[in-house]
């Protein structure tokens, strides 16, 4: 039986029409838009969030999936199922291995996938385990990735078949392309991005931003070179500054080794870092093939005795006769303990691959940042605004709820209440909506409290969002201080070292600058600054040349390189990087601290908590002594542990606070108390047991009903010292009503710890209580609130003589700089 065909006839009216294209043509249109496929949908990071797409949609599934730090881990099968489903229409495979990937500590310098399993292993030598035995969630970093997404802060795009939408970049809150690095292979093009330590990236990123005309070379003074994951050495920084100015450049990577007594008898070479992307196993493997094949001598057993709580430790045995350091330069030669890191910092910008240097790549992402803040602010500013709108309408119903009510009751239906409301009250349709909707229980006094409250609250927000999109400076400052929030929160010590040479080995920042002797100031009106050794000018001359912010409250020696201690009112003793700090330019006056930067910009203050003190962290010199508002006395024991970033160095009672400190520089100094009943006490510090950071102190100086002390300061009894005291009213605030004593020191005996004192001023009429007191070397320099110069009575050589009138109020004293 013969078969029917089922083709289906043409219609009548149908005309065939045959196209003939040239094969070169076709090739030539089909493989570039192939090319440009795999450039921009696969194989080449976004150079805003540092992230390819893959890596991209597995972190906004994770984050729409709820899989934030603090919730319980998921099998990685569904995570992978859900990006692929929604997401990603290529293969489970691929998503699996991108996943893996940010979740390994070495191979991603702030790993963004916290992984539970096996993860695999440096230089795959042990496989990850199938995603359906592994879980995950979303490490801390990620959040950064994805915060505000919620907040019209991004553009989204339609997914591969239109049913979703996917971010088109993350908002990123910090560099991850530099941070993190990146590698893919396009079509015809390339991209290997070594990571970087992200303290120094941020740093990088906030001095770009105050200063956009930045060179390359202060750049590389915050970024001297990539900080691997797995630490090691980097060789030779020719290639790097390369890469930094022209996008592409190479350097070598080395194995971190030591020479130790691995055994009785026989040294040994103890590995315990590798080149990036390099395995134990590979580095063992080579070496026994080599020993095998006779090309490396010198090798007696090779031991990888690596575990989870000692990390990386490959021992190689070196038989006795043979030179280890010898041995070790033929291993950097032939095995992969020496590898090349061939940069090619190839990303997309505005979706077209380019070539980028490190200061185009901080100049896009500080750029997408910007744009980040301000939508961010724009969309905040707008929900406030519409929420403002509708409590002003239902505050609007509240101060007539009766007649509210009456018309409500009074209409047939909704729609003609909502027209007689709006009517009768001047209100929108949505306010009138929001007040048919919103429960009688709500119309209480209470809650027209609570909504003025909120209403005000509301105005404010506005306000400040307001201010930061209307003015560039403070969007800067905003995303500035963001970045430096990040940095302090995530951010880690370098762990790869830089080798200008084989030999001659280069520190990372902040040891890229000089270790210079310098001094660390602190202002009156709050401004840190560093200064070279010598910049002031403390001469009798230097008081024609006064400029505003020149009062210098403190003022410790440093290093560039060192840190110092800055001491709070509520007891706190916060580390401070000195290299952070903006240096003074040479001047030859005094020192002027304009250039100086705000303390709020490197620490983290309470509301109420204030900077008191600078202090050195030498634990040779004879403490920290200091005095709080109820008269307690303490000399710290000088103990400041090098990994404790915030230390406390007194207990206080509640309501105290430190009103004044002082580091000890021989420990003979007398310390002084003024009470707000111009009672002044001075004894010697020898009085006064130096104790732990954790004690409370000791009773001070004895103080009447309601005083309290005023200051609290050390001064050297062989120096040239006064007192100064400002008398005034507790019924009053008026600086003009003020009058102020500068007496010299010797005018007050010392007393024993823990008394009364004597008294530094007499009241006139109208006064009752000492408003400002400081005791310090002379010459002495006031200030006003703002900074500016304030001139001072001439002395009186009574001690409790009264005051004279100021010629202008002042705020603050400080002794020579």
């Amino acid at each position: 039986m013969a078969r029917r065909s089922t083709k289906t006839p043409p219609p009548d009216d149908f005309e065939e029409r045959i196209l003939d294209i040239d094969v070169v043509d076709e090739m030539q249109g089909s493989f570039l838009e192939y090319a440009y496929s795999v450039i921009y949908s696969r194989a080449l990071p976004d150079a805003r969030d540092g992230l390819k797409p893959v890596h991209r949609r597995i972190l906004y599934q994770m984050h729409e999936m709820g899989l934030r730090p603090e919730r319980s881990y998921v099998k990685c099968a569904r995570v992978v199922g859900e990006v692929m489903g929604k997401l990603h229409p290529h293969g489970d495979s691929a998503i699996y291995d991108a996943l893996v990937r940010m979740a390994q500590s070495f191979s991603m310098r702030v790993p963004l996938v916290d992984g539970h399993g096996n993860f695999g292993s440096l230089g795959n030598d042990d496989p990850p385990a199938a995603m359906r035995y592994t879980e995950c969630r979303s490490a801390p970093a990620s959040g950064l990735m994805v915060e505000s997404i919620d907040e019209d802060t991004v553009d989204f795009a339609p997914n591969y078949d239109g049913s979703e939408q996917e971010p088109v970049a993350l908002p990123s809150a910090y560099p991850n392309l530099l941070v993190n690095g990146a590698s893919g292979i396009a079509v015809g093009m390339a991209t290997n991005m070594a990571p970087h330590n992200l303290g120094e990236v941020v740093a990088a990123a906030r001095h770009l931003i105050r200063h956009p005309g930045a060179d390359l070379e202060t750049l590389m003074r915050f970024v001297p070179g990539p900080d691997l994951p797995t630490g090691g050495k980097i060789v030779g920084l020719d290639g790097i500054r390369d890469a930094y100015e022209k996008g592409r450049g190479t350097f070598k990577m080395r194995a971190t080794v030591a020479v130790e007594q691995v055994t009785a008898r026989r040294k040994g070479l103890v590995v315990t870092e590798l080149p990036f992307a390099v395995g134990p196993e590979k580095v063992v493997s080579k070496i026994k093939d080599l020993v095998n094949a006779k090309k490396l001598q010198g090798i007696a057993d090779v031991k990888d005795l690596t575990d989870r709580e000692h990390g990386l430790r490959l021992v190689i045995e070196v038989k006795n006769g043979f030179n280890p350091e010898a041995v070790l330069t033929h291993l950097y030669k032939l095995t992969p303990m020496e590898e090349t890191f061939g940069i090619n910092n190839v990303a997309l910008v505005d979706g077209q691959p380019l070539t980028l240097g490190l200061k185009e790549l901080l100049e896009v992402y500080v750029d997408h940042r910007f744009e980040v803040v301000r939508r961010r602010s724009e969309f905040r500013r707008s929900k406030r605004r519409d929420r403002l709108h509708l409590v002003e309408g239902l505050l609007v119903a509240l101060l007539d709820i009766d007649e509210v009510i009456r018309l409500i009751r009074g209409s047939e239906n909704a729609a003609e209440a909502k027209q007689t409301l709006m009517e009768r009250f001047g209100l929108s349709e949505v306010q009138t909506q929001y007040i048919l909707d919103t429960p009688l229980r709500r119309l209480t006094r209470f809650d027209r409290i609570e909504l003025e409250s909120e209403r005000d609250r509301l105005r404010e927000e506005i306000e400040e969002l307001t201010r930061i999109l209307d003015s560039d400076a403070e969007l800067r400052k905003l995303v500035s201080s963001e970045l430096a929030a990040v940095a302090k929160k995530y951010g880690t010590k370098r762990r790869t070292e830089l080798l200008d040479s084989a030999e001659s080995p280069v520190t990372a920042v902040p040891l890229q600058v000089a270790d210079d002797p310098c001094r660390v100031l602190l202002s009156s009106t709050g401004l840190l600054a560093r200064a070279e050794n010598g910049t002031a000018d403390t001469g009798a001359g230097a008081e024609a040349k006064r400029v505003k912010h020149d009062v210098i409250v403190s003022a410790v020696p440093a290093t560039t390189r060192g840190e110092i201690g800055a001491v709070t009112s509520a007891g706190r003793l916060l580390r401070l990087a000195v290299v952070d700090l903006p240096q003074l330019p040479e001047t030859g006056g005094p020192p002027n601290l304009s250039g100086g930067a705000q303390v709020s910009e490197f620490l983290t203050l309470a509301a109420d908590e204030s900077l008191i003190c600078l202090t050195t962290l030498d634990e040779s010199s004879p403490g920290l002594a200091l005095g709080t508002a109820q008269g307690v006395v303490k000399r710290v024991v000088p103990d400041y542990p090098a990994h404790k970033e915030e230390l406390e160095v007194i207990s206080l009672k509640e309501g105290d606070r430190v009103v004044g400190g002082a580091e000890l520089r021989t420990g003979e100094e007398d310390l002084v108390f003024v009470s707000s009943e111009a009672q002044l006490l001075r004894y010697p510090a020898g009085q006064v047991r130096p104790q732990g950071r954790a004690a409370g102190g000791m009773a001070g100086i004895k103080l009447a009903p309601d005083a309290k002390v005023l200051s609290f300061t050390a001064v050297d009894p062989s120096a040239d010292a006064v007192v100064f005291t400002v008398a005034g009213s507790h019924g009053t605030l008026d600086d003009s009503v003020a009058t102020a004593k500068l007496t010299p020191f010797d005018q007050f005996p010392r007393k024993g710890r823990a008394t009364g004192g004597v008294r530094c001023q007499r009241f006139l009429k109208g006064e009752d209580c000492l408003t400002m007191a400081w005791a310090g070397p002379a010459p002495v320099r006031a200030a006003t609130r703002t900074g500016a110069p304030a001139e001072l009575p001439e002395p009186d050589p009574r001690r409790d003589g009264s005051g004279v009138p100021l010629a202008k109020p002042v705020a603050a004293l400080a002794g020579p700089a």
